[in-house]
């Protein structure tokens, strides 16, 4: 078992910079993959950025490559999504997953953080 916990996020006015932070434990060393999804109202969870466990990949959506930035503490066990020059297309609920396999489809991680509510105004 693995448990996710996530922290951060807010509000934040377009331009701005938020950071969300998600926090395993449990049985972590079956978490290769970490990534973040997000949703907004009315529409499906949508891939933003992965990371292997070693660090040595990343890989961002283009809605956010540039402005995005996941990485991972592991003698935390900690991953992080700093976000900077925040659009309001940005506004969404975060979630860390974690799994076995480095993909963008949210079915095949196993693990996920509570979810956590970024707003950005214009």
């Amino acid at each position: 078992q693995v448990q996710l916990v996530q922290s951060g996020g807010g509000l934040v006015q377009a331009g701005g910079s938020l950071g969300v932070s998600c926090e395993a434990s449990g049985r972590t060393f079956d978490l290769y993959a970490m990534a973040w999804f997000r949703q907004s109202p009315g529409k499906e969870l949508e891939f933003v950025s992965m990371i292997s466990w070693n660090d040595d990949f990343t890989y961002y959506a283009d809605s956010v490559k540039g402005r995005f930035t996941i990485s991972r503490d592991n003698a935390k066990n900690t991953m992080y999504l700093q976000m900077n020059n925040l659009k309001p297309e940005d506004t969404a609920v975060y979630y860390c997953a974690g799994g076995r396999a480095l993909v963008t489809y949210p079915s095949t991680y196993d693990n996920w953080g509570q979810g956590t509510q970024v707003t950005v105004s214009s």
